[in-house]
């Protein structure tokens, strides 16, 4: 027996990290828009560090490489289901 008021999310309290500090990444590519959709959400927003546990410095360059992939049309400014 189960109970219905049961949380889904068992790991709410696991330390969120920086992906690219952990894998050594320099520089987003602004040209890999498969890479860079798993960083906005299904609307195409861009998710918060508080979100994606991503470092000051590399949200600004996640951000700053969206943007310039959006500006030369290999993402979508906005959708309504993007993924």
């Amino acid at each position: 027996m189960t109970l219905v008021n049961e949380p889904v999310d068992k790991n709410i309290n696991r330390k969120k990290y920086c992906r690219f500090k952990k894998s050594g990444i320099k520089y987003i590519d602004y040209k890999d828009p498969n890479f860079l959709l798993k960083l906005v959400n299904e609307q195409g927003k861009i998710l918060p560090r508080r979100l994606t546990g991503t470092s000051l410095k590399y949200q600004r360059k996640v951000s700053q490489a969206i943007k310039r992939s959006r500006h030369l049309a290999l993402m979508p400014f906005v959708a309504d289901q993007l993924k």
